[in-house]
């Protein structure tokens, strides 16, 4: 049997005549209230700022965006509407707005991430660096797009063998050397005694040698790139002596070591020079450079050597220092057994370091910029220095 069905009676229509009213839903009737309305203001929440609960995540907030570093066996990065999510065996920890990011770091082995975040960071411009547990990065993902130029890099190619690859490589050396002499002397302001007079002789020595670097002629990169590495080599051992003289006994510096188990000392360094290489060799892609194609290092399968060109004039304003600080406040960087990696704290301590450097502002051109903006501005007045539009410069750090 069907059921019988009736309508609701009719809505009532408002006179025309009548001042406007409120439909009364329960009376079914309108009524004409005899004062306005009040206005309420509705107050709504702010939106979600970033939340936190890992140590897995780490976030480096600045006034212009942030880097985020996340590192760990079992940790996930996905896209959730406008944010980047971090979890860890399933579970959030961290979540980050698109929109206060500049720059994802992933540093350990173990992490994944969805192809919706890296559609979404390409999208956005938004680089994402991958470094070993040495911190040696060995992927960079960025949109290709930011890239899609062949005129500079055809003159980077030219410039090898001609006068104006080897005013780079030469500046380049003299740069570093520059900050080398620069940073000890910082370093000598609050030494007496015998580390005074070692810091301020080694100083005076690496001085010596950055005017022989910027005196060096050759008619292409090949032909100076023995003598001026050689000039680094020798101001490369001066100062990482006295580095060994005013660190603390404890730590068992003895000098810089490149290759093998580390200890505390050399395997900080050694992640803090990969983190900013990844962000130098972005910088190179993005002034739409080669990466593998150097002034000064040399050519090898998987060698960045313009990258790690560029790298050498930030080395001691960006990484040597803040590590340098860090050790000489009491810093104890531990080191795993066996590997001679950085423990996982270790490595987030270097690395919130490193990346607050890189977002430190420092005065170029008549302006201040943060340092990360100046490794960008580097990357393309090399650019233009190989198309011949002006003359490179390294960038001279104050103390």
């Amino acid at each position: 049997m069907a059921t019988a069905f009736s309508f609701p009676p009719a809505v009532p229509r408002r006179p025309a005549s009548e001042p406007v009213a409120q439909l009364n839903w329960i009376t079914n009737t309108y009524e004409f209230p005899a004062i306005e309305p009040e206005q309420l203001t509705l107050e709504f929440p702010p939106p979600p700022e970033e939340t936190f609960d890992s140590e897995y995540v780490t976030l480096l907030a600045t006034e212009n965006g942030a880097q985020l570093f996340v590192s760990g066996f079992g940790v996930s990065l996905g896209k959730k509407s406008e944010r980047v999510v971090v979890k860890h065996k399933g579970k959030a920890c961290a979540e980050v707005p698109f929109l206060k990011l500049q720059e994802i770091v992933v540093g350990s082995r173990g992490v994944s991430l969805s192809t919706d975040l890296l559609d979404a960071a390409c999208e956005r411009g938004l680089r994402i660096a991958f470094l070993t547990g040495s911190g040696k990065p060995y992927a960079l993902l960025t949109s290709p797009y930011l890239t899609a130029t062949v005129e500079t890099r055809k003159a980077q190619f030219a410039a090898l063998d001609s006068e104006v690859g080897v005013t780079i490589a030469r500046t380049l050396v003299a740069g570093k050397l520059r900050n080398q002499e620069k940073l000890l002397r910082y370093f000598s302001r609050t030494r007496d005694g015998e580390r005074l007079t070692g810091l301020l002789k080694a100083a005076q020595a690496i001085r010596v040698l950055r005017k022989k670097a910027l005196a060096v002629e050759g008619a292409s990169t090949m032909a100076v790139r023995g003598t001026l590495m050689g000039l680094e080599g020798v101001a490369g051992r001066m100062y990482w002596e006295q580095w060994a003289n005013i660190l603390p006994d404890t730590l068992e510096f003895d000098g810089r070591k490149h290759l093998g188990p580390a200890d505390g000392v050399n395997a900080s360094l050694n992640y803090g020079y990969g983190i900013l290489t990844s962000h130098v060799w972005g910088a190179v892609m993005n002034a739409g450079l080669e990466p593998f194609a150097g002034f000064l290092h040399t050519d090898r399968s998987g060698k960045p050597s313009l990258a790690l060109d560029l790298v050498e004039e930030f080395r001691q304003p960006v990484v040597d220092r803040a590590i340098f600080g860090w050790l000489a406040r009491g810093g104890r960087p531990r080191v795993e057994q066996g590997s001679g990696l950085l423990d996982g704290a270790s490595r987030e301590e270097v690395a919130a370091r490193v990346l607050a450097r890189l977002n430190n502002t420092e005065h170029h051109r008549g302006k201040s910029h943060q340092v990360r903006s100046i490794i960008q501005m580097q990357a393309r007045t090399c650019a233009a220095a190989v198309r011949g539009f002006r003359t490179y410069r390294p960038f001279p750090f104050t103390w």
